[in-house]
């Protein structure tokens, strides 16, 4: 298949921000110098969607203005039965590999889990997708070795279940996990997409949080366009 024929698959990513002694910091890592995708980039934890995420429970929803915007702008070929709740599935998920991080409450699973959540079961933690604010989307433009319409989601550390500078349960996917100061984050090898998003991010964070509407470079069709989710 030519890279102009590559499928795009659904995404999720989780920018985690708190405070720290420079001003808001967001979690960031660098990808491996051999991946596929994006080789030695720092970015945000996030991946894409896998099929048993729309099975995953979740112990508290999706904020409501969240879930709604969520489903906006359904995409042709997305994963048959995608919900809002399977993106925030996601999310927790690529964040909990990718940093050993875990947006999760105390409860208990009602029924067996899914491999890739059993060690977060046996913790007794069961993913929490009240932290989350939907702040942007992207569609990975034609030409690239991969293709991802990925929702980005902010949430504060508050919602992390431990200790946010505990990485030690994180699988390797990602190197030099750190805590970067929002105003330095532009001097690291970032995407396009990722100075973007942290520019928008910046901007939200000056609003308290609050925003109109969710920035979304659709990039689906012959032609990108710009569109607002309000």
């Amino acid at each position: 298949m030519s890279d102009e024929n590559q499928p795009i698959r659904d995404a999720a990513t989780v920018i985690l921000a708190r405070e720290g002694r420079e001003g808001p910091e967001v979690l960031m890592g660098q990808r491996g110098a051999k991946a596929a995708f994006m080789p030695n980039k720092f970015v945000f934890p996030g991946g894409g969607v896998d099929d048993a995420d729309r099975l995953v429970p979740l112990a508290k929803p999706l904020p409501a203005t969240c879930a709604r915007r969520l489903a906006e702008y359904p995409q042709p070929g997305a994963l048959p039965g995608l919900t809002a709740e399977t993106l925030a599935a996601t999310a927790i998920r690529e964040l909990w590999e990718e940093t050993g991080l875990a947006l999760a409450t105390r409860a208990s699973w009602p029924g067996q889990p899914a491999p890739d959540w059993v060690e977060l079961a046996d913790r007794g933690l069961m993913p929490d997708a009240a932290p989350l604010h939907y702040v942007f989307r992207a569609i990975t433009p034609p030409g690239r070795t991969r293709r991802f319409d990925a929702r980005f989601f902010l949430a504060d550390v508050t919602g992390v279940a431990g200790d946010p500078d505990d990485f030690s349960f994180a699988q390797d996917e990602l190197a030099h996990l750190q805590w970067v100061p929002l105003r330095r984050a532009r001097g690291f090898d970032l995407p396009f997409i990722t100075e973007v998003v942290i520019a928008e991010v910046a901007r939200q964070m000056e609003q308290g949080g609050e925003v109109d509407s969710v920035p979304f470079f659709d990039n689906s069709g012959p032609v990108p366009m710009f569109r607002r989710i309000a």
